[in-house]
């Protein structure tokens, strides 16, 4: 079980996220929509601490954390329990794409060299690039590196699996493959928590969708709901602009 309990985060004088609300449960998949500039990434990015937040309790698992007095080690805890699909990919330029997948095992987890490049190998099987082991970042496609960032976080086992607008960074042709990918792992029941603007796919993937605005959550329900009989007329409004 994933538990949030009043998340708050300012830039200076800006509330970003204003008490936030939210419970995940093991295998759910939970898709986040909302106008730009709400707080959807920013969620996404506290819940593992890549930006602290000001106020609030996160529990992933066996771990709880108080914003306000977390210290490093209960971070490090916290971070252990996530992984992170990032939109822009944060791949090493200067590492394979197995030892992009590789590093955090070994960094993180502790792991040898060998066990951890052997788990890489299975991952770039599992993400159709099992014949480039041994490209750097810079000789792969936008799908390709996106597939890495994605067998990244799929290397780490994680409870959480945090995905912030997987295919906004790229080219349309790439968007398929990248998407496909991610339902495999929606298929396997990963816990998945989903900022997108792709609203097909958030239908498609998603136990829950979460519709956030001024950085509170306004409405969530099952996708069947949220995107045919929105009760909110913020959400209403939004679907209206982007279906």
């Amino acid at each position: 079980m994933i538990s949030v309990r009043g998340l708050t985060k300012r830039f200076g004088a800006n509330t970003v996220l204003d008490g936030i609300d939210l419970e995940i449960g093991a295998g759910e998949r939970v898709a986040i929509i909302g106008p730009s500039g709400t707080g959807k990434s920013t969620l996404l990015r506290s819940l593992n601490f890549l930006e602290k937040p000001d106020e609030g309790q996160i529990t992933v698992g066996d771990v709880s954390v108080d914003a306000k007095t977390a210290t490093a080690a209960e971070q490090r805890g916290l971070r252990r329990r996530t992984s992170f699909v990032f939109q822009n990919y944060a791949l090493f330029a200067n590492k394979t794409a197995r030892d992009n997948i590789a590093e955090g095992l070994i960094t993180v987890r502790g792991w040898e060299r060998a066990k951890a490049h052997a788990r890489a190998d299975e991952i770039l099987s599992t993400i159709g690039l099992a014949n480039r082991g041994d490209s750097y970042p810079a000789a792969l496609s936008g799908g390709q590196q996106q597939r890495v960032g994605i067998g990244r976080a799929m290397a780490a086992d994680a409870e959480l699996m945090l995905i912030d607008e997987p295919t906004s960074a790229l080219d349309p042709e790439w968007v398929d493959e990248v998407l496909q990918l991610l339902k495999r792992v929606a298929d396997a029941r990963q816990t998945m928590l989903i900022v997108t603007h792709e609203m097909q796919f958030a239908r498609d993937i998603s136990d829950r969708v979460l519709f956030m605005d001024g950085g509170r959550i306004v409405e969530q329900g099952p996708p069947e709901v949220m995107f045919s009989r929105p009760k909110d007329p913020r959400t209403a409004a939004f679907l209206r602009k982007v279906l």
